[in-house]
């Protein structure tokens, strides 16, 4: 059998392309210059900031392209390919209702162009943030930041799907509100997503959905695999993911992003 022709492939980091500890394998640093030699892109597509994704593919022997916030920023040889701000009273309006949320357990994370915001500082919600963004600066007042903020990620000690996540259902009429993990809930501007930055960078690359590769395993990957002919949700997807993917891959605990292109490159 023939091996697709594939020219991209994007993989989603919590839940998918990381192990059980939160750890890229190995195993990518040998992959990444076979699929680079065969012409093939590589992209990690996360909810993380750019600035993060940077420090964790640091070992990376060849240059990756990045979808960051989300798709809210998508860079590819260094280079901008797009980005996408939200209007900042929307966002100093969406602080100022998380901060009354007196009954949930919550904390904001302004995620601007340079750097991530919070004003909530104690222990316990500054580790939370700090595992995803690199760059993290504490501010007297999330209303005033001056940088493009391009998400708000809100995160719930409790279930985000169940708990945040209806409390701000009503943005859903005018913005992006999407539960990319189980304790957190992105907001990002209408059309907003991973699939519609991974569209920008097909065409940078001047090539479709039928020659990428996409896995994912969590709501915020939805989109991303639309996008991609050869889609795949992980053994432990969220039941929607697994309905729209395509194919499936064993467990981000079993290396699964790495066994199935090990499995393409060796067609």
């Amino acid at each position: 059998m023939t091996a697709p022709d594939i020219r991209l492939i994007a993989v989603d980091m919590d839940g998918t392309l990381l192990d059980a500890d939160g750890l890229i394998l190995d195993g990518l640093w040998r992959l990444l210059p076979r699929l680079h030699d065969r012409g093939i892109a590589f992209a990690p597509a996360s909810g993380r900031q750019l600035a993060t994704l940077r420090r964790q593919f640091a070992s990376a022997p060849v240059e990756l392209d990045y979808i960051a916030e989300n798709g809210a920023y998508v860079v590819r040889g260094g280079v901008e390919v797009s980005s996408d701000a939200l209007a900042p009273d929307f966002a100093a309006s969406v602080v100022r209702r998380v901060r009354d949320f007196d009954d949930l357990d919550v904390g904001l994370v302004v995620c601007g162009k340079r750097s991530a915001y919070i004003e909530r500082a104690d222990q316990a919600f500054f580790a939370e943030a700090d595992k995803y963004y690199a760059e993290l600066a504490v501010v007297d007042d999330l209303t005033r930041v001056d940088d493009e903020i391009l998400k708000l990620a809100v995160f719930d000690f409790a279930s985000a799907e169940q708990s945040v996540a209806p409390a701000l259902l009503d943005l859903r009429e005018t913005h992006q509100v999407v539960v990319s993990g189980q304790h957190w809930v992105d907001i990002m501007n209408p059309g907003v997503n991973k699939g519609r930055a991974l569209s920008r960078l097909q065409h940078e690359l001047g090539i479709g959905p039928d020659q990428t590769m996409a896995f994912g395993d969590y709501l915020n990957d939805l989109e991303l695999l639309q996008q991609a002919r050869f889609s795949y949700a992980m053994a432990e997807a969220h039941p929607d993911i697994a309905a729209v993917a395509r194919y499936s891959a064993p467990s981000h605990t079993e290396a699964g992003v790495l066994t199935v292109i090990e499995e393409f490159l060796a067609r």
